[in-house]
């Protein structure tokens, strides 16, 4: 690692968490990455002192002390999660063929660059292969012969992705009706969540959902892809807080503990799906409640359809 120079693109996303933020972009900063996108959402007016808050966040991001391209995509009224984001990635691939994203509570293990600027250079071509993830969560299940897998699940708590793959995203899912229609999802979808994950799919078309990862996985379940997963947790999730908008309360999958993955990289000789661990995320994360986070979402979730929530890792603004 200490030979390590990355040359890949960072995109890193912020709001309104100046105490989050500073904790990540110190881990950007150790990286030194010769280019950095910037993408920022406006403060609302409705909530006081959010202003201020979004001042504070960006100043933390002017402290860069190395060689570097900054490019800085800020909204100057707030527009969602959903616009936000989708509106900022467009706007990062844009500019950039690749890149790694995180968001303002992520915080990666030093060897998560390395691990994505390897794979996006190795797969850069294979359209088969649409997301680099950077989360492992199959805890005490896990037990891998190669440095990471093939996977249907798209982690996205510190990812990195290539433009062929981002222009095929619709925030809209203009398709959806099509593809629930003819029960596209029976063959992708354990048949126990399919009713959640249909409905969570109605709320995004309706609008009804200020998200923009649901559309990222339909997209990528519909196009047969394959997201990549690490063999060792590299991400760990600092933003859960009563005061977030989905990651609230107690969950194991908070503050994850990192490891380092080891280089150089041991491929798998073949490019299959990994089903037995995505059986497991199946049974654990959906249905077993020994690792659900709906247990404590519980009393905020009573008064809406979405059940759900998260293995996605969506970006968790202070709502």
């Amino acid at each position: 690692m200490e030979a390590f120079r990355l040359n890949t693109p960072i995109t890193f996303i912020i709001f309104n968490r100046p105490e989050t933020t500073k904790i990540v972009f110190e881990e950007i900063r150790r990286a030194k990455p010769a280019r950095l996108l910037i993408i920022a959402d406006g403060p609302r007016e409705s909530k006081p002192g959010e202003r201020e808050k979004c001042e504070q966040t960006r100043a933390i991001v002017e402290n860069i002390d190395w060689e570097c391209e900054v490019l800085r995509n800020y909204a100057n009224v707030n527009m969602g999660c959903k616009n936000r984001v989708s509106s900022g990635l467009d706007w990062v691939f844009d500019n950039v063929e690749e890149s790694i994203i995180l968001e303002d509570d992520c915080v990666p293990d030093p060897s998560f660059f390395r691990y994505c600027q390897e794979l996006l250079a190795k797969y850069r071509n294979d359209e088969r292969v649409m997301v680099i993830s950077g989360d492992n969560m199959l805890f005490e299940n896990n037990n891998q012969e190669h440095s990471y897998y093939f996977s249907k699940y798209i982690h996205i708590w510190g990812w990195a992705s290539w433009r062929r793959a981002w222009k095929l995203y619709d925030v809209k899912i203009r398709f959806w009706p099509d593809i629930k229609e003819k029960k596209l999802l029976t063959d992708i979808v354990d048949k126990s969540n399919l009713p959640e994950w249909e409905n969570n799919f109605d709320l995004v078309y309706a609008n009804k959902f200020d998200t923009w990862d649901y559309q990222w996985v339909l997209i990528i379940w519909m196009q047969s892809g394959l997201s990549i997963v690490p063999s060792k947790n590299l991400i760990s999730n600092i933003g859960f807080s009563e005061n977030a908008t989905h990651t609230f309360g107690e969950s194991i999958y908070a503050i994850m503990k990192t490891e380092t993955l080891d280089f150089p990289l041991i491929h798998p000789p073949y490019m299959i799906r990994n089903v037995k661990n995505d059986k497991i995320e199946d049974l654990n994360i959906f249905r077993d409640s020994k690792y659900s986070w709906l247990g404590s979402w519980a009393p905020r979730l009573r008064n809406t359809k979405i059940t759900i929530k998260k293995l996605l890792g969506m970006i968790y603004y202070e709502r």
